[in-house]
């Protein structure tokens, strides 16, 4: 499946929103410098849905707040 994601980094909390249409608000502590804010939101993505990192591709908007991110649900984090 393919999300709208909107980061928001050097946030004091970190959190996911869903909103009903299916895009996403992202809080990330991490600073948006070397890639860092985008190896925690796929951590953080990871987490939610339930996958392992690497299901989890930046599509586009990688030097961008507005990113479009697919994540295959197809396998879980535990191998199953």
């Amino acid at each position: 499946m393919k999300r709208l994601v909107k980061v928001k980094p050097n946030s004091k909390q970190q959190k996911i929103e869903e909103f009903p249409d299916g895009s996403i608000v992202a809080c990330l502590k991490s600073p948006p410098v070397k890639g860092k804010a985008n190896e925690e939101l796929i951590k953080l993505l990871a987490t939610k849905f339930n996958v392992c990192k690497s299901s989890i591709t930046i599509k586009s908007g990688f030097s961008s707040r507005h990113k479009l991110v697919e994540i295959n649900t197809d396998t879980t984090a535990d191998g199953q």
